[in-house]
């Protein structure tokens, strides 16, 4: 799930939708002193070194840089890991640092969203240098990857009445078994209590004595996982479209498969309207044209450039990241358009990945070396990947052979009831997590009553992806630190549809202002 830019009343989505260790140091002397910690002296040392983006298409103001992670914290000495970043330099007299984004996700790279939606956030430049990242195992930052693993799980959810349910659950560790050797040594060490370290680091590399944090979807989550492992650290955070701290991993996936629909709903709705829609100017046709492309590409996939099957799941996986931003709806109409009328899928490849797919997925030798990857050799599966890695890292739920059986059999109906569409993509998400390590349980048991500054929630009453209650349950959560305002408007997130959620979170970011606990913004301020 992710941040949504919007001026319209339509509501857009969610594509889907952490692990926290021992408190760390959070600065080099104090982690010299402690000795039985790992030292984590070099990396909180380092400062970010910034350059021209490269790019055709990278704006001319934006600069790129990167920060090296420990790719194991509790070991430091087993490796390394870059992360992409990028920034607009603050245009105020007087600045405050950095503030650091995250669009949401889990699994969407934030460099390519800040270059090409950054407009949204320049206000903010009035006194922050405006940061984001490609988190570990996402977009450049060593992208994970399954290869085949993901058509080996989706052969698992066909709902077949006849199917082997032991056939099925052997289909799932094999997919795992992909994932595994296609990501390479980032696997492991992927999911948010890491991010949240790597965020700590990106602090001090910044050169930053607090943390200033604006997260949305899913990057509230992530921002709450690092208020309660540094809250000496927590600066100014503001949270929007808030994620469910406690929710299972099956739950969380279905809303996000009602989400999705929702804002693909909305898509056809706009293209209809447009005489350039290629699925022409009737709604309800243009729904169920979209349904029978998807299932003609899982039965009949076409080549791509570089000889690779693109499937009516992949299809799923493009709409549904151009569906994170209404900016993006325009690319996703002349890619759709594309592919029916010429059978070229290069666009929708480029919608799914955030770049160029290359010609063979990485090995692990590519993906697991610690450096950066070019744009172009993003893997196609990347924001997939690296979801169903990320959430089942975050999940503690690993039900037996039996409960998977039943599992299936249940979720199928409610899952693909929520949405004709991404019901089996997110359905397969979900059971991924079959054959995968057991996933933390500290979010569901140690994320509560956070000793930090004030930090600003934002709810929206009619958000299909992060619905208002998870914002109430997660403040409630958080305890006495956490001040809701109540957006009542519609859509997932509240900062890019509504001009009183903008300047309340603005506000609050740069000058310290903050709403009383439970106030709203009202549909007509939009």
């Amino acid at each position: 799930m992710r941040f949504t830019h919007r001026r319209c009343a339509a509501g857009a989505p969610a594509v889907a939708l952490v692990l926290l260790g021992a408190c760390l140091p959070s600065i080099a002397s104090v982690a010299s002193v402690k000795t039985d910690e790992p030292d984590l002296s070099r990396f909180y040392e380092q400062r970010v070194k910034w350059s021209r983006c490269e790019g055709m298409e990278m704006p001319k103001d934006l600069r790129c840089g990167e920060v090296t992670v420990p790719l194991d914290y509790e070991r430091p000495e087993r490796g390394t890991l870059e992360l992409a970043m990028a920034r607009y330099r603050a245009t105020g007299q007087e600045t405050r640092g950095s503030v650091l984004l995250n669009f949401g996700g889990p699994g969407g790279p934030g460099v390519p969203q800040l270059a090409y939606g950054g407009k949204e956030f320049m206000g903010l430049t009035n006194g922050y240098d405006l940061v984001t990242f490609d988190p570990r195992g996402v977009g450049r930052s060593s992208p994970v990857s399954c290869g085949e693993g993901t058509e080996e799980a989706m052969a698992a959810t066909d709902d077949g009445d006849d199917g082997d349910p032991a056939a099925a659950l052997q289909q799932l560790k094999r997919a795992a078994a992909a994932c595994a050797e296609h990501s390479g040594p980032v696997l492991p060490h992927i999911g948010t209590v890491n991010a949240a370290k790597d965020m700590d680091v990106m602090r001090a590399a910044l050169g930053d004595k607090k943390l200033n944090y604006l997260g949305f979807s899913y990057g509230s989550r992530l921002g709450a996982v690092y208020a309660a492992e540094f809250p000496e650290k927590v600066g100014r955070m503001a949270l929007d479209g808030v994620d469910t701290l406690t929710e299972p991993l099956a739950e969380q996936g279905l809303v996000g498969a009602e989400g999705q629909q929702t804002a693909l709903e909305n898509y056809l709705d706009a293209c209809a309207e447009q005489w350039t829609c290629p699925f022409g100017q009737d709604r309800r046709s243009a729904r169920e044209q979209v349904v029978d492309l998807v299932d003609s590409l899982d039965e009949d996939p076409v080549r791509t450039p570089f000889g690779q099957e693109f499937t009516g799941q992949n299809l799923v996986g493009a709409i549904g990241q151009a569906l994170y931003s209404e900016q993006l709806w325009p690319a996703l109409t002349q890619a759709l358009t594309s592919l029916l009328q010429n059978g070229d899928p290069q666009a929708l490849m480029e919608l799914a990945s955030g770049g160029i797919a290359a010609p063979d997925t990485p090995s692990p030798d590519d993906t697991g070396g610690g450096g950066l990857v070019d744009a172009e050799d993003v893997p196609l599966d990347n924001l997939p990947a690296a979801l169903m890695a990320i959430n089942c890292a975050d999940d503690p739920d690993r039900p037996s052979a039996a409960g998977m059986t039943e599992r299936v059999t249940r979720l199928r109906a409610r899952y693909e009831e929520a949405s004709p569409v991404f019901g089996r993509y997110r359905l397969t998400q979900v059971l991924m997590c079959y054959g995968r390590p057991k996933g933390t349980g500290f979010i569901r048991e140690k994320v509560r009553d956070v000793d930090t500054p004030k930090m600003l929630l934002v709810g929206t009453r009619g958000d299909p992806a992060t619905p208002y209650r998870w914002t109430v349950e997660t403040a409630e959560r958080l305890g006495s630190s956490a001040v809701v305002l109540d957006n009542k408007g519609e859509g997932h997130t509240g900062y890019g549809s509504s001009k009183c959620v903008h300047q309340k979170v603005d506000d609050f970011l740069l000058y310290g202002s903050l709403p009383a606990d439970g106030s709203s913004c009202g549909p007509d301020d939009d």
